[in-house]
């Protein structure tokens, strides 16, 4: 294949500023995909929209996070100065090996399948609670009713959050998904973000305080006494990682529960077809991640000259791979672009790949099937309020609804 041209057109069609493209990415993607499936756009970064590609820049070990040289060159070097983005730099998300490793087997441990297949009762329970409080109504806002408490509830449970302290994580939890976009914030955004970030730390030294005092069952006692264990953890990186599993361990949850929701009942037969046959839930959860993926993109950095596609992306050059594109790349999927809950061999990138592959992949899947389940057995007539007219948050990295008014 010869080298394509990576000059960006002069109407650029990545374009994360767009509010067109923010609500709707997938016509930009058919477009990128068919025209400049690898190119270089005028913010300065590259991006990687068919399937193949994707998965294997996920995969190389020629591409790593390069958080800090790729936060720089799109934010400017002064970014460290705020206080969430001098937190972020202790993520297991954004590290490289070997650091990354240290942390991510840390935490892996509550992650385990024993521990997973021990929490179905409380999901269930938080989800029957969620619909025994609406199903006489018959209507709800499917986003504040259901899919944001089940997530919130079951991470506050693993982190040993009492009940009596969750109030301010409904209030403030669905955190900016600006903070990891690949454009800069505005000042009002930062600023929101630098004081929501400050405020979790802060009721985090507390739980910690508590933790050390009176050990739980819960993955914060198990990162303290990891921390105090021959010092694997800092206290810095700590405190960003018991945010950073807060904040991932829900808010991809609830994109997934609203994104999926909106995608089978919107794809005329298929809400039928699941109620006909719920053995197809597992399959179908899998198809809502592929069809509108709660996370849209993933950074990485070339750390040598790497080739990709038939085009070269050199040594230090940062490359976003689009995992919402990928997902619909007709060359992976026939009728990539339609629903079809009984699709066979999905295998999304929604939850990136390699070494960086999500650690909560398992759970989320997990409440969205037990979820799903549920929602077909208890409101079998449930349909959407509002079909022609869904309320997007304005974001791109994390994709997700507002609101989703539904009826039955």
């Amino acid at each position: 294949m010869s080298e394509q041209k990576t000059d960006a057109p002069e109407a650029p069609i990545f374009n994360p500023f767009s509010p067109d493209f923010l609500r709707d990415p997938y016509p930009a993607f058919r477009k990128l995909r068919a025209t400049a499936p690898i190119h270089k756009t005028e913010l300065g970064f590259w991006v990687a929209s068919r399937y193949e590609d994707v998965t294997e820049i996920l995969r190389n070990k020629s591409f790593g996070k390069g958080f800090v040289a790729r936060t720089e060159r799109t934010h400017g070097p002064d970014i460290w100065q705020q206080p969430v983005y001098a937190a972020m730099r202790h993520w297991m998300l954004v590290m490289d090996p070997p650091d990354h490793g240290r942390l991510r087997g840390l935490v892996a441990r509550a992650f385990a399948p024993r521990h997973l297949t021990a929490l179905r009762p409380r999901i269930q329970q938080l989800v029957d609670d969620s619909l025994d409080k609406v199903q006489d109504q018959g209507e709800m806002d499917f986003i504040r009713d259901f899919a944001h408490p089940l997530p919130v509830h079951v991470i506050c449970d693993m982190l040993g959050i009492p009940l009596d302290e969750r109030g301010q994580f409904f209030e403030g939890s669905r955190i900016s998904g600006r903070l990891i976009d690949p454009t800069p914030m505005t000042p009002d955004e930062l600023k929101q973000v630098n004081e929501g970030h400050l405020e979790q730390a802060a009721y985090f030294r507390t739980l910690f305080e508590r933790r050390r005092k009176e050990p739980g069952d819960d993955i914060t006692t198990e990162l303290l006494q990891a921390a105090e264990d021959g010092g694997k953890l800092s206290d810095d990186e700590l405190i960003a990682n018991i945010i950073l599993l807060f904040g991932a361990g829900h808010e991809t949850t609830v994109n997934l529960l609203g994104n999926g929701l909106l995608g089978i009942l919107s794809a005329g037969g298929e809400w039928e077809k699941l109620k006909a046959d719920p053995s197809l839930v597992t399959g179908a959860v899998e198809e809502m991640l592929r069809f509108d993926s709660s996370v849209q993109m993933t950074g990485r950095v070339a750390m040598e000259d790497v080739e990709i596609g038939g085009v070269t992306v050199p040594a230090g050059e940062p490359i976003i791979s689009l995992l919402g594109a990928a997902n619909r790349d007709p060359e992976r999927y026939e009728g990539a672009e339609d629903f079809k809950v009984d699709r066979k061999d999905v295998r999304p990138t929604s939850f990136g790949g390699g070494i960086h592959h999500c650690i909560g992949a398992p759970l989320a899947r997990i409440e969205a099937e037990i979820a799903f389940a549920t929602l077909i057995k208890r409101l079998p007539n449930l349909h959407l309020a509002k079909p022609d007219d869904p309320d997007w948050r304005m974001t791109f990295t994390l994709r997700g609804l507002s609101t989703l008014p539904v009826a039955w």
